[in-house]
């Protein structure tokens, strides 16, 4: 391998790709990510020494690291090729130290797409390491070890071991909390709604709301409000059209995706978590074997970036495809530019395809069904967000008798545009609603009313997609960072999904509380928000590290000087269970664990005798007849149903049985929960009972 050149990326599937791109005379290997890191057992931050970092290299990986060397010294050059982000520069920084490189040689390699051409021209262009990228990505890693490795230990010591607390983490927990305490603390009010159903002549019928008193808007807050108003109507005579506003209105197409947006809307349409969400793209973006003389093809442009730009050359590939696929009249013809998020680093493309001549319906023999989902939702984004809007046709119309007014408004979709290929699961929902020829002076009947009581409601608890839309709004971390957010205040057991939602359990509300209390900055989302723009100006070389860092620790470490006193043990006392273990006859209680509550024997631990916690929902079990159906949790906090006398009964299954029958078949029925409501089905056929609407 001695006229060999080196190539240093972080994941083997990378590597391969990248070597079939780049061809003999080059060796592609992975560092298999990061190979230093600060220690797991220390603080490994020097707070009197301008903050120096003590990097050690990581366990296990020792091999990785005489690899590389070995290699190192075979070859002519070597490049590092690590992701084009902040991560992926301080991954070739660490490299280049292991291997004695000098950090401003040019031989830092970016390239935002894996293909051929992109990563060949990237090759003509290496560059030295932008240590700015390195020193942004090392401030996060430090400011975030400082928060977590200060104020985890007191939780262990004041509440429970096994705890954590963490920059991001704390508000995205607290978030969650004050939106339960909105809901707890919610007072519905009383509101009515009067619509009624119209005719002029023999046309067809159609629905309009009361507005108000004389055109003026008025609220309906009882039922005695609308009875004053229908005494009002005089129902021999007709209402007359008093006034018709027609429009036409265009809907333009949502931008390409970002980071942030792809985990939102591929949590509400597809129904991914956001770790699944970014695990699938990952691949998508490292390559998928194609076949054939294509081999291993990198299917989208790189996944960490909250920029909406789009190169030229993407844009005319889109309006080609566009014009042959659709017509003229479906291609944008100005070049759309997306808005970039406040404090977005404008560094790569949207995520998008890394060719729109790839369709899905192209590749459906190489990706796996999940794998399609996400490309599908990628691709039909980019390339609607090049079409052009939607226009659509609306008619307001007022109607008015003995002062009372009513009104209708009608849309119909005069041109599809970019809703022909793709429409947001925030207008899915939109549907024509087409009104008859109306017309000022015409005379409209009355055919019946339909006054309804209505409360107020709560506001939802947070979805994965809310939460990170919250979080990024907020301006609260950043969106690489959501899916290990999200995924460790569950692992923590701060937070539990029901039915998709967060709810935060006891053990969360009493973390939350501790940290308002004693360190009201950290959980300050203004005060994190700021502290993320510094950090963001590292990047630039707008800031200098070192005192980014010192103006958010000297306050803090006199914070946790302060808990270190403040906080009194808090002790999470053990509820009686009711009954006696039955090992050794003592009594059971409930405990709080890792995972939430379950049965232990109060004589822990000379009897270790546990058992978890089960709810029965009132069904006998359809295999056995003799145990009761329970509700139980898999390792990933995925409720399913089993029976009570499991091993010896191993009946599962993951829709709720609803203790009947099918009458077609009689296998057991279940509930199947959905958006649209409850619906009982026979998993055995097409049985289906009247949906029940959520």
């Amino acid at each position: 391998m001695a006229d060999k050149k080196l190539v240093i990326v972080e994941s083997p599937a990378k590597a391969k790709t990248i070597e079939k791109y780049l061809g003999r005379t080059y060796k592609v290997v992975a560092s298999l990510g990061h190979i230093r890191d600060l220690p797991k057992s220390q603080m490994g931050v020097d707070v009197d020494n301008d903050y120096e970092p003590k990097y050690i290299s990581i366990r296990g990986k020792g091999d990785v690291i005489k690899s590389l060397k070995k290699d190192a010294k075979k070859a002519s050059k070597i490049y590092l090729a690590a992701d084009p982000d902040r991560e992926g520069e301080a991954i070739a920084w660490h490299v280049s130290h292991i291997l004695g490189l000098d950090p401003k040689a040019k031989n830092r390699v970016v390239f935002n797409e894996i293909t051929k051409d992109a990563v060949k021209n990237a090759f003509k262009t290496p560059r030295g390491i932008d240590m700015d990228l390195v020193d942004a990505q090392q401030a996060r890693r430090i400011l975030d070890r400082l928060v977590g490795y200060s104020i985890s230990p007191l939780l262990w010591k004041k509440v429970k071991k096994g705890l954590s607390a963490g920059r991001v983490q704390s508000v995205a927990l607290k978030l969650i909390i004050d939106r339960e305490n909105e809901i707890k603390n919610f007072t519905p009010e009383e509101y009515w709604s009067l619509d009624a159903e119209f005719q002029k002549g023999r046309s067809k019928k159609f629905s309009a709301s009361f507005y108000g008193l004389k055109n003026k808007k008025q609220a309906l807050k009882n039922n005695e409000a609308v009875q004053k108003i229908l005494g009002q109507v005089d129902k021999t005579k007709p209402f007359a059209v008093t006034n018709v506003v027609k429009k036409e209105r265009k809907r333009f197409p949502s931008p390409p995706f970002t980071t942030s947006t792809l985990q939102q809307e591929a949590n509400r349409k597809l129904g991914f978590r956001t770790r699944k969400t970014m695990m699938l793209a990952q691949q998508l973006y490292e390559g998928i074997n194609l076949g054939g003389k294509l081999g291993t093809v990198g299917l989208i442009t790189y996944m960490r970036t909250d920029s909406t730009r789009v190169s030229n050359v993407a844009k005319t590939e889109t309006s080609h495809y566009l014009h042959e696929k659709y017509g003229e009249a479906y291609a944008a013809v100005k070049i759309r530019q997306g808005k970039l998020q406040e404090g977005a680093q404008d560094a790569h493309e949207a995520i998008r395809p890394t060719s729109t001549l790839r369709t899905p319906d192209s590749l459906t023999a190489v990706l796996d069904k999940d794998q399609m989902k996400l490309y599908r939702l990628i691709w039909s984004r980019f390339v609607a967000s090049e079409m052009t809007p939607a226009i659509i046709d609306t008619v307001a119309v007022t109607l008015d008798q003995n002062g009372v007014t009513f009104r209708a408004n009608g849309s119909q979709t005069k041109f599809e545009g970019f809703t022909k290929l793709y429409v947001s699961s925030r207008d899915s929902d939109q549907k024509d609603n087409i009104l008859p020829p109306l017309a000022v002076g015409d005379d409209v009947k009355m055919l019946k009313t339909d006054p309804a009581q209505h409360f107020t409601q709560p506001p939802a608890r947070y979805s994965e997609a809310n939460l990170v839309k919250a979080l990024e709004e907020n301006g609260v971390g950043r969106p690489s960072t959501y899916a290990p957010t999200i995924e460790t205040i569950q692992k923590r057991y701060y937070v539990k999904l029901n039915a998709r939602r967060f709810e935060p359990t006891e053990l969360g509300e009493i973390v939350n509380s501790l940290i308002v209390e004693f360190f009201p900055d950290i959980v300050n989302v203004k005060f994190t928000a700021n502290v993320e723009s510094e950090l963001d100006r590292i990047e630039t070389g707008e800031a200098d590290w070192v005192k980014v860092i010192d103006q958010f620790y000297k306050p803090f470490e006199k914070e946790v000087a302060h808990a270190e006193t403040g906080i009194a043990k808090i002790q999470i006392k053990d509820e009686p269970a009711g009954f006696n273990c039955d090992i050794c006859g003592a009594p059971m209680v409930i405990k709080m664990g890792r995972y939430g509550k379950f049965y232990a024997c109060s004589r822990f631990p000379n009897c270790r005798n546990t058992k978890a916690i089960v709810k029965e929902i009132g069904v006998v079990c359809p295999k056995c007849h003799i145990g009761q159906v329970v509700e139980r949790k898999s390792k990933r906090n995925r409720v399913f149903y089993g029976c009570s006398r499991y091993p010896d009964c191993d009946f599962v299954s993951w829709d709720k049985p609803v203790g009947r029958d099918c009458p077609v078949c009689g296998h057991f029925l279940v509930e199947k929960k959905s958006k649209a409501g409850t619906q009982v089905v026979c998993p055995n056929n097409d049985y289906k009972e009247a949906l029940q609407k959520a």
